[in-house]
């Protein structure tokens, strides 16, 4: 009767090759929620009330993308440092090509690179993080239906309705599947909870908040979600306390981001002007002019 209930994914995770290359579902949801979340942060982030112009909303999304692999890569390899016999240098960070990331490691480092690049260029980081965590959420969302289709992140046993069942012999949950029978979609309540997050914070754009609100809300939210739906899954080392490594980073982020978010709260809303393309194209011709009636016109 159980397995009647069962959901069951007979999905072969990987698409085919193209020019060589192995395309998973898990790249492709991947590669789409990447798109999905910097339209969505670009699409916020040239609103009046964050006031970063497109072309220089693109080039911090891809600021942000970049670090994020770096993060996922770097907080793997911490993770798994000696458990693996190819984990066995921190140079094994740049070695995107071997596979293994953590979702956490992307969030991290997506926001250290986000911020660093915003403050660099004097933009406004906190409006400008607020357009980038709602981007986030999207992203990772839709990148969950990789992992649930794919099946490589391993949950305890459960006899809910809804417990998947991995019968496709190319899944790396099918062996895990045979031994354990179903087991919760840990990876799918993680893609409801962003949804929900997302909703939430929505509804708190709305009403305008301070810069840098949303930011902390998107983080604090997402720690808490992601400390529970952990004691499910079975893929992370437990390094202290019987807390596993994804509980332990939710930890430190609720440490950091509940006086942060007290900060944001607190401080002066700094005045900002959103100034268009056009109009930055119109003050450069004006601007142009000027020189040209100072100095005269060139021989």
């Amino acid at each position: 009767m159980t397995d009647l209930l069962t959901i069951t994914i007979g999905t072969d995770p990987n698409l085919g090759k193209v020019f060589g290359l192995l395309i998973t579902w898990h790249g492709v949801f991947t590669a789409i929620g990447i798109i999905a979340g910097v339209w969505l942060a670009v699409r916020v982030a040239e609103s009046p009330r964050v006031g970063i112009d497109p072309d220089t909303g693109y080039t911090l999304a891809m600021i942000v993308v970049a670090s994020g692999i770096v993060g996922a890569r770097a907080l793997y390899v911490a993770e798994n440092y000696g458990d693996n016999s190819s984990l066995d240098s921190m140079v094994d960070i740049f070695r995107l090509n071997e596979g293994g990331i953590s979702i956490y490691g992307a969030i991290l480092g997506g926001a250290i690179g986000g911020w660093a690049y915003g403050l660099l260029k004097r933009l406004p980081a906190a409006a400008g993080a607020d357009a980038a965590a709602l981007g986030m959420l999207l992203g990772l969302a839709i990148g969950r239906i990789g992992d649930i289709i794919n099946g490589e992140h391993f949950a305890k046993a459960s006899d809910l309705p809804w417990a998947v069942l991995y019968t496709h012999p190319g899944s790396p949950g099918f062996e895990h599947s045979f031994v354990v029978g179903p087991s919760h979609p840990a990876v799918g309540y993680e893609l409801i909870g962003d949804l929900v997050i997302l909703g939430l914070l929505a509804f708190v754009w709305r009403l305008a908040p301070k810069s840098g609100v949303i930011f902390c809300l998107a983080f604090l939210l997402y720690a808490v979600m992601r400390f529970f739906v952990s004691y499910l899954r079975l893929d992370s080392e437990e390094p202290l306390l019987g807390l596993t490594t994804p509980q332990l980073v939710s930890i430190a982020v609720i440490a950091v981001g509940l006086p942060l978010l007290a900060l944001f709260l607190r401080r002066q809303e700094p005045e900002r002007r959103w100034v268009s393309p056009l109009q930055r194209e119109t003050a450069a011709t004006r601007a142009e002019r000027r020189r040209r009636l100072r100095t005269g016109p060139n021989p």
